[in-house]
């Protein structure tokens, strides 16, 4: 597996992330939906990195800088084909480390409250994830749950 930074050009990529936001409005009400589309990833604050096997997009996650101390986890999403075998654990590991990296002192997120999004929860909290109230232009949401990790 390779992870490297995405210019999100290619249409793997898009496609992804239009699945992305797709299952975002499954689970959770409209003014509820913090997922980003390709052109608000395209910003200079966010980078953004694809996880890529033999040829094969098997998912992508971001960071947001906040501020020179503060990054926000954003897209983190798993090819559906590709559940259950460790991508989102792979990206998740690698952004922690480049966030280090960087300087920045915590990184948080926002995700689902609802039962669909229990398994991405574990993940977080497994990888030293603490819920927290909201952050940035967060508001109190009763379909979002707010984590952040001291790093």
């Amino acid at each position: 597996m390779q992870i490297r930074i995405d210019d999100l050009q290619g249409p793997e990529i898009a496609a992804l992330l239009e699945d992305h936001l797709h299952s975002m409005t499954l689970h959770s009400p409209p003014e509820s939906i913090h997922a980003l589309d390709l052109d608000k990833l395209r910003k200079p604050e966010i980078t953004f990195w694809t996880l890529w096997e033999n040829g094969e997009l098997l998912g992508c996650g971001a960071i947001k800088e906040l501020d020179p101390k503060h990054a926000e986890l954003k897209s983190m999403k798993t090819d559906s084909k590709h559940l259950r075998k460790g991508v989102a654990e792979k990206l998740l590991v690698h952004i922690i480390e480049e966030a280090r990296g960087r300087g920045y002192e915590r990184i948080s997120l926002e995700t689902g409250s609802m039962d669909a999004f229990v398994p991405a929860r574990r993940l977080y909290e497994k990888h030293g994830f603490e819920e927290c109230g909201p952050f940035g232009d967060y508001g109190v949401d009763a379909n979002s749950l707010f984590m952040v990790k001291v790093l």
